[in-house]
């Protein structure tokens, strides 16, 4: 892999603390939904700030997307989010990853658990999936804490009605009217709201470490099998 130019060509906020970049990279090779790439930032001075970033989109020719979550303290979260101005280049390099990934000839069910900006990875399956006309079962299960930190909410709407099974789980604050109260995903709701397990089901779970370990072992209790069960992790300054 070699780093390669790429112009920021059109953005939106997601949340107030979460912005998706649509990049121009030509000579971009292609990729997997659910692939993921670096990110190198120069300084004047030439200082290099490096940052690994899910693609947020399935392959679009020369486009890109990411969607960047602001962090507490991060140096290039903070200026993707707040500070890079359409027109502006970064470099990136990619794509990285073969493991936790999703193409229509993988024809099967899946199961999507998301915590929080894990749903990023997820969503490029998901708009992958609705692309290709795939109509195999899917269902989508999403932790996130308050309904203003809630991504991709028009997009939501589209999934269910592409035939994915859609549960949402606020942590902390739940909206008016939610017959669900706000609490942690619990362990009974993913063996309930996951497809049942079967040979041909696989699993994808992505966000915080702490919570991808919760829900992987909440899968393999409910009787999935470990082996098509794929994880994707990340620490409190990203991937």
């Amino acid at each position: 892999m070699r780093w390669q130019a790429a112009e920021l060509v059109a953005d939106r906020f997601e949340t107030p603390s979460a912005r998706t970049l649509i990049l121009r990279v030509p000579g971009w090779p292609g990729h997997r939904a659910g692939q993921h790439l670096d990110v190198r930032l120069t300084a004047p001075d030439g200082y290099h700030a490096e940052r690994s970033y899910s693609l947020a989109a399935p392959a679009d020719g020369d486009r890109i997307e990411l969607t960047v979550q602001r962090v507490a303290d991060g140096e290039v979260s903070g200026y993707l989010v707040d500070g890079l101005p359409v027109g502006a280049q970064i470099e990136v390099r990619g794509p990285v990853g073969g493991w936790f990934v999703w193409t229509p000839e993988m024809d099967g069910p899946a199961v999507l658990i998301a915590g929080g900006s894990g749903i990023v990875p997820l969503a490029a399956m998901l708009r992958a999936r609705r692309k290709s006309g795939d109509t195999n079962p899917f269902r989508l299960i999403y932790s996130v804490r308050t309904p203003d930190e809630l991504y991709y909410r028009d997009e939501l709407r589209e999934w269910r009605d592409a035939g994915v099974e859609v549960f949402l789980a606020y942590t902390r604050t739940a909206p008016a009217g939610e017959a669900r109260a706000a609490a942690r995903l619990a362990a009974d709701e993913i063996a309930t709201r996951a497809l049942p397990p079967a040979p041909d089901v696989t699993c994808y779970v992505c966000g915080p470490t702490p919570f991808v370990e919760f829900a992987a072992n909440a899968l393999v209790a409910a009787g999935h099998d470990p082996a098509m069960i794929r994880t994707e992790r990340f620490g409190p300054t990203g991937k």
